[in-house]
């Protein structure tokens, strides 16, 4: 059984006969796993090809995760698998109920001849690196958070240019790759601005803010807005054996200081709405009922999960800011 066919006047790129060759012998069973490749100097002679087209075409295949090289040795047969058409390395920070819900919007999109590897660098600038390093070039596409990490840009840049999507977090460094993200500066500016008559009630905005995980934005929109509208305010790194004030109303990223910042007040016997108030960021089923009901700032990361899965089906070269709103209810 001849593997490999490529026929001159047909209309069809060389590499992609190339591909689609391969894939037919596989589907009819011809080709099995581990199998070997004819060597791209035999596809190049026999069809008069170039290199460069050749490796082409198994460059491809192997992103796709249907051969893999040997170096010195060749190419052969890793997966059967040939309807699986991208092969996707999807990177996040860490895996919450935001997230969850996110990667399962893009699972739900993405459709049915998809691979989507997902991995975790928690938030460590080794992992990220040793991740993407490991990953480069066997993937048709690479989602990546960058978070706030250091050195994470220059990371990044390792990978092939037109294959990268950046996503939730994006900065300077990396405007040249096409993103779905948050404005974390704006959107809170925007949904303080719009609480700004229930805020006015109280005598103090605190923001409960370690500055380790979360974004950089948020800190700075909340600062912006204080002094735009003279709010007593101030930023803390945590809020571990504070004792809460009436009149205050603490902003906070973090779910875990959300939960210390709930059981202090039922300590100090303080009601939550009329004593002082609790803006928490990003929204989930759970803070619907809590304490019968927290406002939140928060992106809709359903559809965030959409739209990225919009663009790679599309191939879109975007940078889109998704959008936010301020969820009021009886926390503040």
């Amino acid at each position: 059984m001849k593997i490999i066919t490529v026929q001159n006047n047909q209309g069809i790129p060389k590499y992609k006969q190339i591909i689609s060759s391969i894939e037919k012998t596989i589907e009819e069973g011809y080709l099995k796993k581990d199998e070997k490749l004819p060597s791209i100097n035999k596809v190049c002679l026999e069809f008069s090809l170039s290199r460069d087209t050749v490796l082409q075409a198994y460059d491809e295949l192997k992103k796709r995760g249907i051969i893999y090289a040997i170096l010195g040795k060749g190419y052969y047969i890793k997966s059967t698998e040939v309807r699986i058409k991208q092969r996707i390395f999807l990177l996040f920070e860490e895996l919450n109920i935001f997230k969850e819900d996110l990667y399962n919007s893009f699972l739900e999109n993405i459709g049915k001849d998809v691979q989507v590897d997902i991995f975790f660098h928690h938030f460590n600038i080794q992992v990220f690196r040793k991740l993407i390093n490991d990953s480069n070039g066997s993937y048709t596409k690479y989602i990546i958070m960058p978070t706030n990490l250091v050195e994470a840009a220059s990371i990044i840049k390792t990978l092939p240019v037109n294959e990268v999507i950046i996503l939730d977090q994006t900065n300077s460094e990396l405007k040249d790759y096409p993103a779905i993200y948050q404005n974390h500066k704006k959107d809170i500016y925007n949904g303080l601005l719009k609480g700004k008559s229930k805020l006015s009630n109280y005598e103090k905005l605190i923001m409960i803010f370690p500055g380790f995980r979360e974004p950089l934005g948020m800190k700075m929109g909340f600062d912006n807005f204080c002094k735009d509208y003279a709010f007593n305010y101030e930023v803390i790194t945590e809020f571990k054996n504070r004792e809460i004030k009436k009149g205050e109303v603490y902003i906070i990223p973090s779910d875990r200081d959300l939960v210390l910042v709930i059981e202090k007040a039922k300590l100090q016997n303080l009601k939550l709405g009329s004593d002082f108030g609790i803006i928490s960021y990003n929204e989930s089923p759970l803070k619907k009922i809590v304490e019968n009901g927290i406002t939140t700032i928060s992106t809709n990361f359903v559809a965030m999960g959409k739209i990225l899965a919009e663009m790679i089906l599309k191939a879109k070269k975007e940078q889109i800011e998704n959008k936010s709103a301020l969820l009021i209810r009886n926390s503040l």
